[in-house]
């Protein structure tokens, strides 16, 4: 099956070997991993005259719209959520009817993750927290916000969380390969 590795680890440093490991991991289990800094199929002549940060959005979509599932790296990015690419990206797969899949080196839950962000801003409004606007902070014990997360199930997939806190939380792959192995 080909699969789109959907995350925020094309940022990494080393990006070029995270996206070989992730790749590698997939082939190990039956798959073919799409990466999106791979070139993208069928790229029309007229995408070169485009600016960069749209060709790679044409280029990303192309990939998705080439593979049978995603599996998303969910793993917070800049704060307490998952990329927010990423988060498009698993509207645009599930919208395509793809597989899905998520995983993150993160154990906690979206509310936690959030107050902890929030610190001092986070406060208690009886049996809810707010953060310092008055904005009720989403709490139903889910890994990621309710819409990614429906997504996910929606489409026949899960989320697979750490078994605890990893060591560094871009290196760990177990989750990422639980999700594979489910595939």
């Amino acid at each position: 099956m080909r699969i789109y590795l959907a995350g925020p680890d094309v940022f990494l440093p080393a990006a070029a070997r995270r996206g070989a490991a992730l790749k590698k991991a997939c082939a190990h289990f039956g798959h073919e991993g799409v990466w999106p800094l791979d070139p993208p199929p069928q790229a029309p002549a007229a995408w070169a005259a485009l600016p960069e940060p749209r060709r790679i959005a044409l280029g990303n979509e192309a990939h998705i719209r080439s593979c049978q599932a995603l599996v998303a790296n969910l793993t917070p990015f800049r704060g307490p959520n998952a990329d927010p690419g990423t988060a498009f990206e698993i509207g645009f797969a599930r919208m395509l009817g793809l597989k899905l899949a998520g995983w993150t080196n993160d154990p906690r839950c979206l509310a936690t993750r959030t107050r902890a962000w929030l610190g001092p801003a986070a406060r208690r409004d009886g049996d809810a927290w707010r953060d310092d606007e008055g904005l009720l902070v989403e709490d139903f014990g889910l890994t990621e916000n309710l819409m990614l997360e429906g997504a996910i199930l929606a489409s026949g997939g899960f989320i697979a969380r750490a078994e605890t806190g990893a060591r560094c939380r871009w290196d760990d792959l177990a989750a990422f390969e639980r999700c594979l192995a489910a595939l």
